[in-house]
């Protein structure tokens, strides 16, 4: 894969609003949440073969 040139007067870096406190504890129980989902999704797909 090679680089992209960046055309003259665009620039590609991306730079994200820190977030609030909010934001991280739900995006921290979000987190959890589905690794607990998906933890029970491949345990019970082990047991089938």
């Amino acid at each position: 894969m090679g680089f992209i040139k960046e055309p003259e007067g665009v620039d590609f870096v991306i730079q994200s609003k820190p977030l609030t406190d909010k934001q991280e504890r739900e995006l921290s129980e979000f987190i959890a949440k589905r690794k607990l989902e998906l933890k029970k999704k491949t345990k019970k797909a082990n047991t089938f073969q």
